[in-house]
């Protein structure tokens, strides 16, 4: 393994902290790489990359996995705020939507978001971060 390589770094944004440990060993487990941290929730993940962005955009995630049902400030407000401060005008972050609702409309909204790359649904597993992974490599 070549230890030159950045890691892929990866924000978690999910209020289930079980959730948050289990999608990591998932994570670490998928991806060789990888510099994880989680936010529960929306409004701190916005507070956390703002931070990033005034000292070193180019320290922004490469990766955003975005949980939308939360307290405080859920997915949706997440992105709307997200692009109302034009965190990233550079586009580095990719942002995934994922989430346990299996509800159309929800998968739809997220499609309709040009920031939101894709709609994963939970559980999280190894194939499906891999996947993920693979889809942007390629692109």
């Amino acid at each position: 393994m070549n230890t030159e390589s950045k890691p892929v770094s990866i924000l978690l944004v999910d209020d289930d902290e079980i959730n948050n440990f289990i999608s990591i060993k998932l994570i670490k487990k998928a991806v060789d790489n990888t510099a994880i941290s989680a936010c529960l929730n929306g409004r701190f993940a916005i507070d956390e990359l703002l931070n990033i962005q005034k000292h070193d955009p180019s320290l922004l995630p490469d990766f955003i996995l975005l949980d939308i049902n939360m307290p405080i400030m859920n997915g949706w407000e997440f992105l709307d705020e997200y692009k109302r401060l034009n965190i990233d005008p550079e586009g580095k972050s990719k942002i995934y939507i994922i989430s346990s609702s299996v509800f159309s409309n929800d998968i739809n909204k997220a499609r309709s978001y040009p920031l939101v790359k894709n709609f994963i649904s939970k559980p999280l597993s190894v194939e499906k971060i891999k996947e993920m992974f693979e889809a942007n490599a390629a692109n």
